[in-house]
Parts: C-alpha cells; structure tokens; sequence
C-alpha cells in the first residue's frame, strides 16, 4: 500500500491520526470553554480527541489541539467576523484556516491570508464538520480527490 501511496501522489505517506486527548489537552479544553471562547460541542471534543492530523488526504486536513487553540487566542485574540468572533481550530493544509462561531458553526477562509479574513460557513456545527471530514476520506481513500472542505 506504502508503494501504491507514493507511485500515486509522488511523496511517501505522513502520519495520519486521530490523537486521544492528554491531561494537558483536556486543561486547556476547559480553560477555553470558562472563558466562553469555545463552543460546548468543541470543548466536548477537545476532552475526548487531543488532535486530528490527516497529512495524506489531499493537501491534509487538521484538527489543532486546544493548547494550540489556546494559545493562538492568547497571542492574537479571536478573530471579527460578521456579528461575532471566531476562533481558529485547524487548516486544509493548503494555507486555509477553520474557525469555529460561538454558536457552534464552523466556517474555512477563502484565501491563506488572516489579515482580514473573509469566511465561508462550512458546517452548521462541530457534528456536521466532522462528518464533511469523513465524507472527504472516505473519497480520498476511494479515488485519490479529498473533496471540497
């Protein structure tokens, strides 16, 4: 499969995982969703699932742990974006950001550039987001296209 993988895309496969929450994963988590920054669905998950890597799905697909999320929110703030504020939570790898609404909606940049991001709502919630994802590997592993996310 190795073989077939790079024969296909011209690199070696990466890592792809799926990465349980650790104790400092499930801190921050919690120190996100006091401060209200989070929505309830994400800290649900960030309790659970540390961080989501998929490197060889297209361009890649990932899912930043919350001590990442964190610490960008400490750094840089959340980010304006319409009637309220987003919160970056991963990227396409290919230079496009997700974001997650106070309302539980997930939103990806149209262009790599945060200086001042327009967004598109990808996903009404986290659930929804997260079965796109699926939807996305369960092509890429059919056909070799990761979808639209």
């Amino acid at each position: 499969m190795t073989g077939e993988f790079e024969r296909r895309h011209g690199f070696p496969p990466g890592t792809n995982e799926v990465r349980p929450a650790s104790r400092d994963d499930q801190t921050a988590a919690r120190a996100l969703a006091q401060a209200g920054l989070i929505p309830a669905d994400l800290a649900t998950f960030y309790d659970s699932i540390g961080d989501v890597s998929w490197a060889d799905v297209g361009n890649g697909y990932f899912l930043d742990p919350a001590s990442d999320v964190l610490l960008r929110l400490q750094e840089n703030g959340a980010i304006d974006a319409g009637a309220d504020q987003k919160v970056a939570i991963g990227s396409n790898g290919g230079g496009l950001s997700y974001f997650a609404g106070p309302d539980g909606s997930v939103h990806r940049t149209r262009t790599a550039s945060l200086d001042e991001p327009e967004l598109d709502k990808v996903a009404d919630d986290l659930r929804q987001f997260l079965e796109l994802l699926e939807q996305s590997l369960t092509q890429f592993v059919a056909d070799g296209e990761p979808g639209s996310l």
